[in-house]
C-alpha cells in the first residue's frame, strides 16, 4: 500500500491521479465520500468504539490510501474534538506501519518519508 498524507489541498489528490495512475473517479469517491473505506474513515475515526487496529487492517488492503492530516493547528476547547484528532493520528501512525510506501506531500510537492515510489 502507497499511503499519502498531508494537509487539505496539499496535492495528494493531483499526485494519486497524475504519478500514480489511479483512477480519477476513484479519488475522487474516497475524498468525497460515496462509500469507499477511506471516507468512511473519518466517521469511523469520531467513534471512539472503533477498534483503530482493525480499521487500519481494512484499508491497508487498498493500493492508495489518502489520510488528511490533523493536529497541527490551533488545540480545540472541546474535548471530543481533542479526542478525534488524537484518533486520527494514531491511526495514520497504524497505517503508515502497513505502508510499503509512505509519501507526504507539501505544496504539490511529494517527500517520500519510507520505502520508494
Amino acid at each position: 500500500m502507497i499511503l499519502l498524507v498531508g494537509a487539505v489541498g496539499s496535492g495528494k489528490r493531483t499526485f494519486a491521479r497524475g504519478r500514480l495512475g489511479v483512477l480519477a473517479d476513484a479519488v475522487d469517491d474516497a475524498v468525497l465520500g460515496q462509500g469507499s473505506a477511506v471516507a468512511r474513515a473519518q466517521e469511523l475515526v469520531r467513534d471512539p468504539a472503533t477498534d483503530l487496529t482493525r480499521l487500519a487492517d481494512a484499508l491497508a488492503g487498498r493500493s492508495v490510501v489518502m489520510v488528511d492530516q490533523v493536529g497541527c493547528g490551533v488545540v480545540p476547547i472541546d474535548p471530543d474534538e481533542r479526542a478525534w484528532r488524537e484518533r486520527a493520528g494514531r491511526l495514520s501512525c497504524e497505517l503508515a506501519l502497513r505502508a510499503d510506501t509512505v509519501v507526504r506531500l507539501v505544496c504539490g510537492c511529494p517527500q517520500v518519508i519510507k520505502g520508494e515510489l
